[in-house]
């Protein structure tokens, strides 16, 4: 699959996002090394603090579906830049990507910036950091 039809599909579940405060819709896509696609769209709450952005929803649907084996994944929103992830979602990302896993960041003027999972958050804390 080619990353322009993994950035459709983050396109195509931006128009579901539920952003009734912020009016700031964003969409994901994951692509896992079987194949299939899993995509999520940020979802707010009055109490801001428990909202789930759409690159977490789209992982926590995969994982949820038993599915932890993932090839590459596409954010879009209508941003200037392509839009990169927040911090919470780097984390969340971290713990499920390979450290050379592809994002592909974009925006709805097609402008896309590719980075490593590294890139994206590099020194990222790991499970491993914990100790025993």
């Amino acid at each position: 699959m080619s990353n322009s039809e993994l950035l459709k599909e983050a396109k195509d579940i931006k128009k579901k996002a539920y952003v009734p405060y912020s009016k700031f819709s964003v969409g994901a896509a994951i692509l896992t090394s079987s194949g299939k696609i899993y995509t999520g769209c940020n979802i707010e709450n009055a109490a801001y603090p428990v909202s789930c952005c759409a690159e977490r929803v789209a992982i926590f649907k995969a994982i949820a579906d038993g599915v932890h084996d993932f090839s590459e994944m596409a954010v879009v929103a209508d941003t200037e830049r392509p839009v990169p992830p927040c911090g919470s979602c780097r984390q969340v990302m971290s713990e499920f990507f390979d450290s050379s896993m592809k994002i592909h960041l974009s925006n709805l003027h097609n402008d896309t910036k590719t980075v490593t999972m590294e890139e994206l958050l590099p020194f990222s804390f790991q499970a491993d950091d914990m100790g025993d």
